[in-house]
């Protein structure tokens, strides 16, 4: 995968979720827990993952992840 993969997530258990799920099929990702930032991206809810320059909330990402 080309693009990169950032995970906004605060430690909550859906951020857990979404982190066992990226493992789980390979996708190299880097976590970002800075809270300043999600709120400067507009990010409210966590987990938020970003592919390249798209946000998905959870069930997006879920629905994603299990795409591949």
């Amino acid at each position: 995968m080309a693009e990169k993969v950032v995970l906004y997530s605060t430690g909550c258990p859906k951020c857990k979720v979404l982190e066992q799920k990226l493992r789980s099929v390979g996708i190299e990702y880097t976590v970002d827990s800075d809270v300043e930032e999600m709120l400067s991206l507009g990010i409210e809810n966590v987990p938020m993952l970003r592919i390249g320059d798209k946000l998905m909330d959870f069930l997006e990402a879920v629905v994603w992840l299990n795409e591949q």
